[in-house]
């Protein structure tokens, strides 16, 4: 059994758990520390959300980012991650939509994703789950 919940106050457990948890998603990405987890959970354009085994281990995050333009509220989920030890547990999907109700209560219209092609059980859970691939381009610019 899993548990999602919005990551109210950064403790060691979820210091500890995102420190274990981004390398398995990116291994350039420094750790943030606990100071950058505070400033993302206390702002109110991030919600850190996180699942729980009944243990209470935390197996998986999502960070959903909720911001207004002047075409309306805007939502990007990004940084999903699922242990590997967790695959399958269906964490990535309970974490999926819990961040769409989080969405919905915020006044999004849609969420957004993006996922590497080499993330294929990632971008079938997301086909599966109702999201459909757009036509558009991705640039990034590096500062």
């Amino acid at each position: 059994m899993l548990t999602v919940s919005v990551v109210d106050v950064v403790d060691d457990a979820v210091v500890v758990a995102v420190g274990r948890l981004l390398p398995q998603l990116s291994r350039s990405a420094p750790a943030p520390t606990r100071t950058e987890l505070e400033e993302m959970v206390d702002s109110s354009s991030t919600t850190l959300l996180v699942a729980r085994r009944d243990d209470d281990v935390i197996v998986g995050m999502l960070t959903l980012a909720t911001f207004r333009i002047p075409t309306g509220i805007r939502a990007w989920i990004e940084d999903v991650v699922v242990d590997d030890a967790a695959r399958g547990s269906g964490a990535g999907a309970a974490l999926t939509h819990a961040a769409l109700d989080v969405a919905r209560d915020a006044g999004a219209k849609t969420v957004e994703l993006t996922s590497r092609p080499t993330r294929e059980a990632a971008n079938r859970l997301y086909q599966r789950l109702g999201f459909v691939a757009r036509e558009t381009n991705v640039y990034r610019f590096e500062l």
